[in-house]
């Protein structure tokens, strides 16, 4: 027994040794590329002042690979779409000054800090340096504008207003104060972003003295459509975390669950509850998430978010099945969720610029009527469906396919419909003065509408394209789709009685 426990006491010795050297290992771990004399005195200091980030640094290929041996690279491998760089790039390390020190004059929040021109944030405009063609992609979609398209909608604004407002009780009444600026940054504008502003200077006292560093606000935020003290729209960092910038992390689904969840947008949900999602959580840990190409079947054998939406992807033997693009549109040909009805994909990313025939920022009217001029033609939208299709065909047969995706518009046409019969009865309340249309959101049959089409009908339309049965049936599906529309019958019959 006493030779036992010597043994068993030797062993977790030993492992604590393995453990406190890998530790050490990775304390002292240096980068493996050269680093330019700015980004070493960054590094000088901030290994001990902020050295979570500068480990994460560490551990990014940012400082393993300079932009001249990335160029090396076959095409189809790099990460970089850049041909040149400035020649103070070139030969050393993406590291802390080489992004935070680029575009100083296009910078409000670029302040002075030992002697260099710093940037307390880096902007897709400073990214792309070395991947100018993401930089395009990302800024023509609706994912950069997608604070714009939620502010300057007068009808999403509402929306917003008065879903995020403080409410207060007076004589019984429920009155709408005004939403802070803290309440829409930590909800609606978490995802969509905010516009960072810079409003002053203040003072730091740290070790080595004062320091003026800006004062930022409506931050931090890593909203998708943020505006930045440049000008700039988006965050690369929404997807891409600073400061490892990983493409493994931008590649799993745990990464797009941050906004893109239950009940409104439950894309990760469904995810997780389909077939897809059953491989994933299962093999997961047996995939190749750093390739580049994604070899489908080699590098992984389940598709996620990115494999659908935006990443290169390619056979077996290296033919290109999808290109790599930062519009996540690009493969989208209808839009099935934020807005009252299922639509083709709006032509422009600034969506709030769309007026419909009664005069409104929205895709469609109230009925149902899409303001075609404004989206996708039919040619257009079977463009940008097969290449989803070709995503899909690259495991599955062409008759599960087609069959997948008649299911599809088959349930688009429906939801539409289970919208438009909840339309015809909270129009019956205003047009009996039950309720007041001048914001449709505050009252009980209005919200009641809301969620017909912003949480029912999404989940049904989100399952039939992810396939996750039971948020088609039960789990804010169909069920609730029917309760919901019976419910809003209920009380308009309740309000012909006291009538």
């Amino acid at each position: 027994m006493k030779k036992i426990l010597s043994l068993f006491v030797s062993l977790i010795a030993f492992s604590a040794l393995i453990v406190f050297t890998q530790f050490g290992n990775t304390q002292n771990q240096a980068p493996a590329a050269p680093v330019s004399e700015a980004t070493q005195a960054c590094l000088d200091c901030h290994s001990t002042v902020s050295p979570g980030l500068v480990q994460d640094w560490l551990s990014s290929r940012h400082s393993k690979t300079t932009p001249q041996q990335a160029l090396k690279k076959p095409k189809l491998e790099r990460r970089i779409t850049a041909e040149s760089f400035p020649a103070n790039f070139e030969s050393v390390a993406v590291g802390c000054y080489e992004c935070h020190g680029q575009n100083p004059d296009l910078h409000k929040d670029n302040f002075e800090h030992f002697g260099y021109k710093i940037n307390v944030i880096v902007s897709p405009n400073d990214c792309q340096t070395c991947h100018p063609t993401e930089f395009q992609q990302y800024t023509n979609s609706k994912k950069a504008f997608a604070l714009d398209n939620l502010r300057k909608n007068s009808i999403f604004h509402t929306l917003v207003e008065t879903t995020t407002s403080v409410k207060e009780v007076k004589d019984s009444k429920i009155m709408q104060l005004n939403s802070s600026h803290f309440a829409k940054n930590e909800t609606c504008y978490g995802c969509h972003g905010t516009e960072v502003r810079v409003s002053g200077m203040r003072t730091v006292q740290t070790d080595v003295g004062e320091i003026q560093v800006p004062v930022l606000t409506d931050w931090p935020n890593q909203g998708v459509g943020r505006i930045n003290p440049d000008g700039s729209k988006g965050a690369c960092t929404a997807c891409h975390p600073r400061h490892s910038f990983s493409i493994e992390i931008a590649r799993k689904p745990y990464t797009c669950s941050q906004c893109h969840l239950e009940p409104d947008v439950p894309a990760y949900n469904v995810y997780m509850e389909s077939k897809h999602g059953n491989i994933f959580a299962s093999k997961e840990k047996e995939w190749n998430w750093e390739a580049v190409p994604w070899k489908v079947g080699v590098d992984f054998r389940a598709p996620t978010c990115a494999a659908c939406h935006n990443s290169l992807i390619v056979s077996p033997d290296g033919e290109v099945i999808a290109e790599r693009t930062h519009d996540f549109g690009d493969r989208l040909w209808v839009r099935i969720f934020g807005l009252i009805y299922a639509h083709p994909q709006p032509k422009s990313p600034e969506t709030y610029l769309i007026k419909n025939k009664d005069g409104l920022p929205l895709p469609t009217t109230f009925s149902g009527e899409p303001a075609t001029e404004h989206l996708l033609s039919i040619e257009e939208q079977k463009t940008h469906q097969d290449k989803m299709r070709r995503v899909c065909q690259s495991c599955h047969s062409s008759s599960w396919v087609n069959g997948h995706f008649e299911k599809l518009d088959s349930t688009i046409v429906e939801t539409n419909q289970m919208t438009l019969a909840a339309t015809k009865l909270v129009q019956k309340a205003w047009d009996k003065k039950w309720a007041d249309p001048s914001n449709p959101f505050d009252e009980a049959i209005e919200q009641k509408w809301v969620a017909q089409w912003l949480f029912y009908a999404n989940s049904v339309r989100y399952a039939a394209a992810m396939s996750g049965p039971d948020y088609a049936a039960f789990k804010n599906g169909w069920w609730e789709l029917t309760n919901n529309l019976q419910e809003m019958s209920d009380w308009l019959k309740m309000q012909e009685k006291k009538k």
